[in-house]
């Protein structure tokens, strides 16, 4: 039996990559619940090393913004903020908060952290490997191709969209989350600009081919899935405008397809969370065509916890609160160390 409020909770939050902002909005409601539970709990921004704010709001705020650098990282796992600390809440997204980094610091520490190991953490934030991996297990995903920074140019890329992929198609980076560096490109001419804007965010850039139809997640918790969740975006796609800002989308939790497709979805879900390793809880996204066949987009390994975030929703509908949700990730975590040791 936990007795929470001998349990110390680090929160980590912000960080350096292109979704700060992201887990700032993430760790807000984190946060709340880890003081509702009744844990005991500290903030701290890995981005700013030893200079960690000395006030609870300025965690939440830009003014700490220029001086967050991946850098400081070692330092803020190594100071002494980290004494104490029973697990590590980890509420960043993105480079360095999911893709293995901030995981393979903690565990050279014996910290122990919530979410998915080293294995599946940089699996999942590499677009193309997780796709490999789908098509070993059998997930099936949209085809695709890798643009390799140097590599391929422009005229390139378009005989092969022409050739494997056709118009529409999506270009995206390789390593990003959110949708940052999306673009849906209708013709040629908006190929060598959706290049650009993915290679802003990273060098490796994924071409793959546009699935019409539904938009839709399914979460995962404890090697349970959630009632698929659809997704009606204002925008042409679910982009970081729809799926962070309050009316900008709609949804639909359980989706309203038959039972087949919806039980299909579950499936191919937990198929997928398990091909990357994936361990606590994650999101898995899909498109849904129109004669209702299931393409799995990508899964995530750390998805986002704000109040207009896909998982809890998912897991309301199903019936359990925000809080619960986050103390369900707490104690597993806890417990499988137990069950480690």
């Amino acid at each position: 039996m936990i007795n929470r409020n001998e349990i110390s909770v680090a929160l980590l939050v912000g960080g350096a990559s292109s979704e700060r902002e992201v887990s700032q909005m993430s760790c807000k409601g984190v946060l709340e619940a880890l003081k509702s539970l009744g844990y005991k709990y500290k903030l701290i921004d890995p981005a700013l090393g030893l200079r960690q704010p000395s006030h609870e709001a300025e965690f939440f705020s830009d003014v700490n913004q220029r001086k967050a650098n991946s850098n400081n990282y070692i330092d803020a796992v190594n100071c002494e903020l980290m004494e104490g600390v029973d697990v590590v809440f980890n509420g960043l997204h993105g480079t360095w908060g999911e893709d293995g980094t901030i995981q393979s610091l903690l565990e050279m520490k014996g910290i122990l952290y919530t979410g998915s190991g080293i294995l599946a953490s940089s699996i999942s934030m590499n677009k193309t490997f997780t796709k490999v991996m789908f098509q070993h297990y059998g997930v099936a995903t949209p085809k695709w191709f890798l643009i390799k920074e140097d590599v391929d140019d422009s005229l390139d890329t378009k005989k092969k969209i022409f050739e494997e992929l056709s118009f529409p198609c999506v270009i995206k980076p390789n390593n990003q989350g959110s949708a940052v560096g999306l673009s849906i490109c209708h013709n040629e001419s908006e190929v060598d600009e959706a290049i650009l804007n993915a290679q802003k965010y990273s060098r490796e850039v994924l071409v793959e081919e546009y699935i019409d139809g539904h938009e839709l997640t399914v979460g995962v918790l404890n090697d349970r899935a959630f009632p698929p969740l659809e997704i009606k975006p204002k925008h042409e796609f679910y982009d970081y405008t729809c799926k962070y800002t309050k009316g900008m989308s709609e949804y639909e939790v359980p989706a309203n397809f038959s039972d087949r497709v919806l039980n299909d979805l579950k499936e191919q879900a937990l198929f997928a969370f398990r091909s990357i390793d994936g361990e606590s809880y994650g999101r898995v996204d899909f498109r849904l065509s129109s004669d209702y066949k299931t393409y799995c987009l990508e899964v995530n390994t750390l998805p986002g916890l704000t109040s207009t975030s896909l998982l809890p929703k998912a897991a309301k509908a199903s019936g359990m609160s925000f809080e619960a949700l986050i103390d369900s990730i707490v104690t597993n975590t806890l417990e499988k160390n137990k069950i480690k040791e």
